[in-house]
């Protein structure tokens, strides 16, 4: 049997398809471990900002009690509600993916 060029150029594509879903299988699950890992931190930011701790700090800083010099980013007023609300849209995405397979 000879190999025509429509099978060589389907090969082509299918081995491109196979590399390019090998490659994001291993880095999504690089970054599913990740993930797992900052777990602890996740509950512990949510538990921070609704706890009232947040709100402490925040008028601390705003106050000019916090040393200028300490990286603060949680403290910035959108900054950990954005982040956990973007995990709480990654959360979903996941899910229905899961539920698509």
């Amino acid at each position: 049997m000879a190999l025509n060029e429509y099978t060589i150029q389907r090969i082509v594509a299918m081995e491109a398809a196979f590399d390019r879903t090998a490659l994001a299988v291993q880095m999504l699950e690089a970054a599913l471990d990740t993930y797992e890992t900052v777990k602890v931190d996740i509950d512990r930011l949510t538990d921070y900002l609704e706890s009232g701790a947040w709100r402490e700090d925040f008028e601390a800083d705003e106050a000019g009690l916090v040393p200028g010099d300490l990286k603060r980013g949680v403290l910035s007023e959108d900054g950990l509600y954005n982040l956990l609300a973007d995990i709480v849209r990654v959360n979903e995405h996941l899910q229905e993916l899961v539920d698509e397979a």
